[in-house]
């Protein structure tokens, strides 16, 4: 049982990363910002967090990662030195290519989501633990995508995959 959970949780990563690399193309030299780095949230457990392989499979693949997290942050700088770490989530954001959530931290829900929105390079959420809502996301005019929301929770264009983008058409199917 214990090998079949490890399968199932490597393969939402991998599911996970290949959302980055289709939505980005590519990933070297891009600027990746990562909000959570504990397990789960209201802890700085970071044992099992998928977080950490996300990050090492970015930095393997030439991104520049910021990150931050309100417990976790000192022990992940401790496995992952490379990385650059702030105190506030919103120094994550400038400047990002795309804004990963990889813990479910309710703090993340509260941002100022327009705010962050015209602080990134591109608008790309990458959200990881179905956090916010994507009909308000994409009111905000963010690309966004959720993992493992029921399917009456999204729209067809984010079931198969597309972008949910406000006011915007994609000719390029992800």
């Amino acid at each position: 049982m214990l090998k079949e959970a490890e399968r199932v949780n490597k393969r939402r990563i991998d599911l996970f990363f290949e959302k980055i690399r289709q939505s980005l193309w590519v990933v070297k030299d891009k600027q990746i910002g990562v909000l959570g780095l504990a397990f789960k949230a209201n802890t700085d457990d970071i044992r099992f967090a998928p977080s950490l392989e996300v990050i090492r499979r970015l930095l393997a693949e030439g991104a520049h990662v910021r990150a931050y997290d309100q417990e976790a942050m000192d022990r992940t700088s401790a496995i992952l030195p490379q990385v650059r770490y702030y105190r506030e989530p919103y120094e994550v954001a400038h400047g990002a290519d795309a804004l990963l959530i990889l813990t479910e931290w309710p703090e993340f829900r509260q941002l100022d989501w327009a705010r962050i929105y015209g602080m990134m390079d591109r608008p790309l959420v990458i959200d990881g633990r179905n956090l916010l809502d994507p009909g308000a996301m994409t009111e905000l005019g963010f690309e966004y995508y959720s993992f493992g929301r029921p399917m009456e929770a999204l729209t067809p264009q984010a079931y198969l995959g597309s972008p949910v983008v406000s006011g915007a058409s994609s000719s390029a199917s992800v």
